[in-house]
């Protein structure tokens, strides 16, 4: 069994030690505890679960604390692949939800697994999740001084169950002040991939991502019988060649596990029941 997760990258709110040091407790914390439902639960329940809390937590911008767009809204998207029978399905631009990545699990019974927008809502309503709102001040003072100055994150988790069972799942509250309408890479098989040889969730530059097919990529790579590392290497020797920015983690079906960004800090924690690594 192995955890490794995800809380994107550091922000222009996030250059005080302060803020590291809690951001390194809450990972730590989070990976502890996601270890252990792994112990009684599979991948997929797993991976939902952990990027709930990852929801839930202020300090990451997916859920409670999600980014504000241009037009003073917020708006997420998630997505959750289960890595045994390739199923994925996501939501995206979703507004007034608390835990984006619920909906997309509840999503995984249904023919249409990908929604967005105003149908998204609609169907987490009649599914028995109430408004909530995710905005936190912290985010209301970017957005205004953003709006005064013309002025990223996602958060992630993927697991390997006692089974052998893989699932990723990636959640975001976008990168602040887009377009309205802007979809990431979250929802999409570029940011978030699964399959029985390897998972992979990406944060970043959503744009970068999707033009690399980051996720997808790596997973592939594996699949046809490159190495975890080998694989993360060419594919961000392509993603260079754009200048990309993006980071993944990611764990293969041998239990190895990988991370790594073009430009620095990711925030991640791994544990597999011994030993934590913890971004620095």
């Amino acid at each position: 069994m192995k955890i490794i997760i995800h809380g994107g990258f550091f922000s222009e709110s996030d250059q005080s030690h302060e803020v590291k040091v809690a951001k390194q407790n809450s990972l730590k914390s989070i990976a502890a505890q996601a270890f252990e439902y792994l112990k009684s639960h599979s991948a997929e329940e797993t991976v939902v679960y952990v990027v709930s809390l990852l929801e839930d937590d202020a300090l990451f911008n997916a859920g409670t604390g999600s980014q504000i767009q241009s037009d003073g809204k917020i708006r997420m998207s998630a997505s959750l692949m289960n890595g045994q029978n390739q199923k994925f399905s996501g939501v995206i631009n979703i507004e007034n939800v608390k835990n984006p990545i619920q909906i997309a699990q509840v999503l995984m019974k249904e023919d249409d697994r990908v929604l967005g927008g105003n149908g998204a809502k609609m169907y987490a309503t009649e599914n028995g999740f109430p408004d909530y709102s995710t905005e936190i001040p912290q985010r209301r003072k970017e957005y205004e001084e953003k709006l005064k100055n013309g002025g990223k994150g996602t958060v992630g988790c993927v697991a390997l169950d006692q089974n052998g069972k893989l699932a990723a799942a990636t959640s975001t509250g976008g990168k602040g002040f887009e377009i309205v309408g802007r979809i990431s890479d979250s929802a999409t098989v570029a940011g978030n991939f699964a399959n029985e040889y390897c998972a992979v969730s990406c944060t970043g530059v959503g744009e970068d991502i999707v033009s690399n097919a980051t996720a997808a990529k790596i997973v592939t790579r594996v699949t046809d019988g490159m190495k975890l590392e080998e694989a993360f290497g060419k594919t961000f020797t392509e993603l260079k060649e754009i200048d990309g920015f993006a980071g993944a983690i990611a764990i293969d079906h041998h239990g190895n596990i990988f991370h790594q960004d073009s430009y620095p800090t990711m925030v991640f924690a791994s544990y597999d029941g011994d030993e934590f690594e913890i971004f620095d």
